[in-house]
């Protein structure tokens, strides 16, 4: 059985842990400072508590998925790890540090993931001495409930570390998608990119309330999300990062983001995690 070490207690981070533990892994998660592994660890407690309320988990669970996650401040418990999933902000520069120490660390079996959406995988193991045991493994959020994962190949990824890549994701009950070569974004952010940023120029152009461009996508698209209530869930910083990676990359117009949507990160409006983002919540 695998021994998942995961680096970063954000939002997604937290959420690959907490489905490996769900899915019968004992796993490591890391961060800087114990407030922010603490305050992730009663994040996931308030939601499983909100699933025992709905009838959708026990109490008994609960505490087994709780007593399979252990919480750490550094990156030293990696070495009893064989599977590595980082899920830090998306900085290359932080992720190759993350890489390199990794790579001094972890026993060289160890693959090397990286939950990037936007950045260059073969940049990224570029830090390490083993650049074919390093992959992108994009979860989407919330990672609990999503199904897919795409499996993103590096320019050295050997066909052993994305079949061991793949080979988790399905043991997370998840269904892997693996990109037929290294692309910046994978699949889904790259179709996404334009339908959020068209969404945000019709409300920067006053075309439409944002209520009334979900309820329009909804209705007339079928989404089961409108596309600004997407980008909130999202952060609009998240998405206003990988799309300005995504344009410098790719020089390409698709990916330039409306300016309404810097104006709001420069203002703290970043969607559900600041109470307000195209939405109040």
């Amino acid at each position: 059985m695998r021994k998942p070490f995961v680096v970063g207690a954000g939002a997604m981070g937290a959420g690959i842990a907490q489905l490996c533990a769900q899915q019968g892994y004992s796993v490591t998660i890391t961060d800087v400072t114990q407030d922010i592994v603490g305050n992730a660890r009663q994040k996931i407690i308030r939601g499983l508590d909100q699933r025992i309320e709905k009838g959708k988990t026990t109490s008994e669970e609960k505490d087994l998925v709780l007593s399979r996650m252990n919480w750490v401040t550094d990156l030293e418990a990696a070495r009893e790890s064989d599977f590595v999933i980082e899920a830090v902000s998306e900085n290359l520069d932080l992720k190759k540090k993350l890489f390199r120490e990794l790579d001094g660390i972890c026993p060289p079996e160890t693959v090397l993931t990286t939950n990037t959406t936007a950045l260059s995988i073969s940049e990224i193991a570029s830090a390490t001495r083993r650049p074919e045991k390093v992959v992108g493994m994009h979860f989407f959020n919330p990672a609990v409930v999503m199904k897919l994962v795409e499996i993103i190949r590096g320019g050295q990824s050997s066909e052993n570390t994305i079949a061991a890549a793949r080979q988790f994701a399905e043991k997370l009950g998840k269904i892997p998608i693996v990109t037929a070569k290294e692309a910046p974004a994978g699949i889904v952010s790259r179709v996404l990119a334009g339908l959020l940023n068209e969404a945000a120029a019709v409300y920067e152009a006053g075309i439409a309330s944002a209520q009334d461009i979900d309820e329009a996508m909804k209705l007339g698209a079928g989404l089961p999300m409108g596309p600004l209530a997407l980008m909130d869930m999202i952060g609009l910083d998240i998405h206003l990062a990988k799309m300005d990676t995504l344009f410098q990359k790719l020089r390409d117009d698709r990916y330039k983001t409306p300016e309404i949507v810097r104006e709001m990160v420069a203002q703290g409006k970043l969607g559900r995690k600041t109470g307000q983002g195209f939405h109040k919540y």
